[in-house]
């Protein structure tokens, strides 16, 4: 393996279980995938990546319409890069991360950029790399458990707060609530919330409910009335309303074509 391997690929429909020698980072643009690490179940979409240490085993499932960043790392190589000792670090244990926009924004470019150019492999590998390593290094990274909390500095834990977000879908999610978890005032909190994200907090929420709800539409077989319950809305005619405008596609109409496809 050279000294970064990066691709990017569309993570079908099958599911697959292994470990390798080689740490490894997850970064989509686009769709989603479940994705597991030693039990621990989270999903891979444009706001969501994931690093894994070699030998940890995991499991995934793509839902066949993602574009996914894979780039391997081998352990070796780690000391020969730049900021060797700090990248150590990111993979030191299984973990999910929150992707702002604007390094969304940038995987996308770089995604374009390998396709058009393959020669620029290891550059745009490294670029990928070091800017993931910028923006966690301003964000202390999570793992499970603990309270919900903001940095010293103010800025927000998005890790933990989308797994709280997560855990909460079917009820009501208000401002405050999401400002408790961050121990800050609902103003201060609605404010870094719309600096950090470009949104506001519950137009956020809303996109975690559809991103949900588009994978139990994708890949379960409950009712459209229950996952509208399961995601937080309170009838069928307003989750389809809601899942038109977020997909331009009914969620009925979605499944018929994503059995369709399944079927061959």
């Amino acid at each position: 393996m050279s000294l970064l391997d990066l691709r990017a690929t569309n993570l079908a429909r099958e599911h697959v279980a292994h470990s390798h020698g080689h740490h490894q980072l997850i970064l989509a643009t686009r769709g989603a995938t479940e994705l597991s690490i030693e039990g621990n179940a989270e999903r891979v979409t444009g706001s969501r990546g994931c690093l894994i240490p070699c030998a940890h085993h995991h499991e995934y499932l793509g839902d066949g319409n993602n574009r996914t960043f894979v780039l391997d790392i081998p352990v070796a190589s780690l000391p020969d890069l730049r900021d060797a000792s700090e990248m150590e670090r990111l993979f030191d244990k299984p973990r999910f991360f929150g992707v702002p926009p604007e390094l969304n924004r940038l995987a996308d470019s770089l995604m374009q950029q390998l396709e058009q150019c393959p020669a620029l492999h290891s550059e745009i590998a490294a670029l990928l790399l070091r800017a993931l390593y910028l923006h966690l290094e301003s964000q202390p990274l999570s793992g499970p458990g603990g309270a919900y909390a903001a940095g010293r500095d103010g800025r927000l834990d998005m890790a933990r707060l989308d797994d709280w977000i997560d855990r909460h879908l079917a009820e009501e999610i208000r401002v405050d609530c999401l400002a408790a978890q961050c121990a800050l005032s609902v103003g201060h909190f609605h404010a870094c919330f719309r600096e950090r994200m470009g949104m506001t907090p519950l137009a956020y929420v809303q996109q975690r409910r559809l991103d949900h709800a588009r994978t139990l539409v994708n890949h379960s077989g409950l009712s459209l009335g229950q996952v509208a319950a399961l995601v937080g809305f309170r009838d069928q005619g307003s989750f389809s309303r809601a899942y038109r405008r977020a997909f331009e596609v009914s969620p009925s109409r979605e499944r018929r074509l994503s059995e369709a496809l399944a079927q061959g």
